[in-house]
């Protein structure tokens, strides 16, 4: 199974330039193709509406064809992206009875203002009439645009960290401008006579290491499930969740906001995994190693964390102690002493 990071040509993300361009000032291209694949399946997979009717999610994201890019111009960024979507949206009634349909984007691009993308959701022909087809083009199509806006967004700035933007008097100057591909040369900067080799760009960050640790009343098994579960993790952050319970396995949960991979299983007594906020610079991961210690009548979890950004180590800690052990002693009845 891939990993996210380390090793894998996905997240690889390479900054090229003439040999003949001194400095890097005149231009720069970094693409951003692969990269933006991957971010637009993470953030249309698994969004869900609902109202007095029922409930629908996106289930699948079957086509994501296109080419996105980003130019460094003298010192102003430039970018270009075109996609073409296809996704597949499930839906349950109140009663129970199940719907599919699709969804199509066939026009997201830099020469189109969010307000005038064309989202088309529809009903399969072996389906019968439901009102969850009215809620999918209604409240669906709006939160999925907010996911695509949210696309471009990243794009401007989570893909961009690290870009140098050197000026003619070597002062670092971040400007940015989207411009219609009518009026811009899309050719690739690179070319056969370039003996420049492409550069990883990855950027170094401050970051910090602290530990935690909670009680919890319950058997080191029953916690050490709770983690790997992922009806159990959806059930503490009350939102879907994705959960690959095994080593190498993925896990996405809290509605996108944190994700990883699971690199180190001992069964029930440790979980040892990559794990970040969607927010964090791009392909940056810290390192959380959960040990489960059998106290008698509790388990005290220790919760060893390395790599956090030091900018996010107050932000990072209320997270864990709110959203993982607070919410699994209520959902749960694991209830403990807190210290």
């Amino acid at each position: 199974m891939a990993k996210w990071g380390e090793g894998d040509p996905r997240w690889i993300v390479e900054e090229r330039a003439d040999a003949t361009n001194v400095n890097n000032w005149h231009w720069t291209e970094r693409d951003a193709t692969s990269w933006s694949s991957d971010k637009l399946k993470f953030l249309l997979l698994g969004l869900s509406v609902e109202n007095e009717e029922g409930s629908c999610e996106v289930t699948e994201v079957s086509k994501v064809e296109g080419e996105a890019s980003i130019n460094n111009r003298k010192g102003k960024l430039i970018f270009f992206y075109e996609w073409s979507l296809k996704a597949t949206w499930t839906g349950e009634s109140k009663a129970g009875v199940k719907y599919t349909g699709t969804i199509e984007v066939p026009n997201l691009s830099d020469e189109n203002d969010m307000e005038d993308l064309d989202i088309a959701v529809s009903l399969n022909k072996d389906e019968p009439e439901t009102p969850l087809s009215n809620l999918m083009k209604t409240k669906g199509a709006e939160k999925i645009r907010e996911a695509l806006g949210s696309y471009v967004g990243f794009l401007k700035t989570e893909f961009t960290q690290g870009m140098i933007l050197p000026t003619a008097n070597g002062v670092a100057k971040v400007q940015s401008t989207s411009q219609s591909k009518a009026t811009q040369d899309r050719t690739r900067i690179s070319s056969s006579g370039s003996t420049t080799a492409p550069v990883n760009t990855g950027v170094k960050i401050p970051t910090c290491k602290f530990s935690m640790k909670e009680k919890f009343l319950t058997s080191p098994p029953d916690l050490y499930r709770v983690f790997l579960n992922q009806e159990m993790v959806q059930a503490f952050t009350h939102a879907p969740a994705l959960v690959e319970g095994e080593r190498g396995g993925k896990f996405r949960l809290l509605e996108g906001n944190v994700f990883g991979e699971f690199t180190e299983l001992v069964p029930d007594e440790k979980i040892v995994m990559k794990w970040r906020y969607n927010n964090w610079p791009c392909e940056h991961y810290a390192t959380i190693t959960m040990t489960f210690l059998d106290r008698s009548s509790e388990t005290e979890l220790k919760v060893e964390c390395r790599g956090v950004p030091d900018n996010e180590e107050e932000r990072t800690k209320e997270g864990w102690k709110r959203y993982y052990f607070e919410a699994i002693k209520q959902t749960f009845g694991y209830g403990a002493r807190l210290y």
